[in-house]
């Protein structure tokens, strides 16, 4: 009698431990993104994968810093928002081990005015509004060197800073702002470097109101899809990493966002 009740409890612990996989692999998969856009093309990543079998909850945050704090604490699984060169910057400043797993949408920079037509139109001494972080501000330095606004010094890319202009024409004058805060600014200041991210949802277009835009091409337009090192090979990222880039969410973001955001897949 002994041994049949054994043998159950036995049968009841490899029951367990069989369906403890297949329990993880069902789990809902929390995935940060920024209001926005990035929010919008989530929302149709998570119906995709529902029809796939996965779950997904999207958390949303108004700012770049605390979807890399969260992740790191373990509150979600993935983030998605930034560009490489952030990621790696924050990694360091902050001892985070976050990867980047899989490429998401393409988001170019633009600059944007409300007082000129043309970057040409510029006057001497202008205000020109930046991104306060030390990565995006970055950015923001070479799309202006690229519209010859500004020169940096031989070499100086992702880590370029303004003790880094060596030639500035028309005696630009930089504000350093939160990146979120920079569509606002444009009423304060003569232009303003402002990430498509927080550009769309201010109703601003970057096909159509950006007097200049990054290249697609560019080290920081890449989006990626972030994971930590302990859990990059949760088979539910690979799972979301293929409704991410899929052709629905392709037609989405061509339709949606035309000229402002485009897939790398």
């Amino acid at each position: 009698m002994r041994l049949r009740h054994t043998l159950a409890a036995v049968a009841t612990l490899i029951g367990f431990a069989a369906a403890a996989p297949a329990m993880a692999q069902d789990a809902e998969l929390k995935v940060g993104v920024t209001v926005g856009p990035h929010a919008q093309i989530g929302e149709v990543v998570q119906q995709v994968a529902a029809r796939q079998g996965l779950k997904v909850k999207l958390v949303e945050f108004s700012d770049f810093i605390q979807p890399n704090a969260a992740l790191d604490a373990k509150e979600l699984d993935l983030n998605i928002y930034q560009h490489k060169p952030f990621l790696e910057s924050q990694n360091k400043a902050r001892g985070y081990k976050l990867v980047p797993v899989a490429t998401a949408v393409v988001q170019q920079m633009g600059i944007y005015s409300k007082r000129v037509k043309s970057l040409d139109d510029l006057q001497p001494g202008a205000k020109v509004a930046i991104p306060n972080d030390p990565t995006n501000g970055a950015r923001a330095l070479l799309v202006l060197q690229a519209a010859k606004l500004i020169k940096l010094k031989d070499g100086v890319t992702v880590t370029a800073s303004l003790f880094d202009v060596v030639d500035n024409p028309k005696k630009l004058k930089f504000v350093e702002i939160e990146a979120a805060q920079l569509p606002h600014s444009l009423a304060d200041v003569d232009a303003a470097a402002v990430n498509s991210a927080y550009a769309i949802p201010a109703g601003l277009s970057p096909a159509k109101d950006a007097l200049a835009l990054e290249s697609k091409d560019a080290p920081f337009a890449a989006v990626v899809i972030a994971a930590r090192e302990d859990n990059k090979n949760d088979p539910r990222i690979a799972r979301f990493i293929k409704a991410y880039q899929s052709d629905e969410v392709k037609a989405f973001v061509a339709q949606k966002f035309p000229g402002a955001y485009s897939t790398s897949w």
